[in-house]
């Protein structure tokens, strides 16, 4: 419990509010950077700890938190990480597509959810 004024307690229960109205179209998209950034963040000490692939594992944590916690902000992530996302996948594939296909397409799905929850959060936005 929180103090509000004096004697004045907040229990927990607003913030747990959120959870109660997650559906599909909402939890989706957390649900993809949240992982991503994961992934991001495990694939480091393989690729000899780059600093693009930490800062954007790091910027898909904070963008999935930032639409767990419903924040004005996001909608700005959210297009910064669409520009980076598209210019890391066209460029690794630009070298990787026709001699490792499982790279190929893990970046092209990676590519295209992407684009589908970028214009689905953009558009619901609006």
């Amino acid at each position: 419990m929180h103090k509000i004024k004096g004697d004045q307690k907040m229990p927990f229960t607003p913030k747990l509010e959120t959870t109660k109205t997650l559906n599909l179209a909402t939890s989706a998209p957390i649900a993809f950077y949240a992982l991503v950034g994961v992934i991001f963040l495990i694939l480091l000490p393989f690729s000899n700890y780059p600093p693009h692939i930490a800062l954007t594992g790091i910027m898909n944590l904070i963008t999935a938190y930032s639409l767990f916690t419903k924040r004005s902000w996001v909608k700005w992530l959210v297009i910064a990480l669409f520009l980076v996302a598209t210019t890391l996948s066209l460029c690794t594939l630009y070298y990787f597509i026709f001699s490792n296909w499982i790279v190929s397409l893990s970046l092209i799905a990676y590519l295209a959810f992407t684009w589908l929850f970028t214009a689905l959060l953009i558009l619901k936005s609006k």
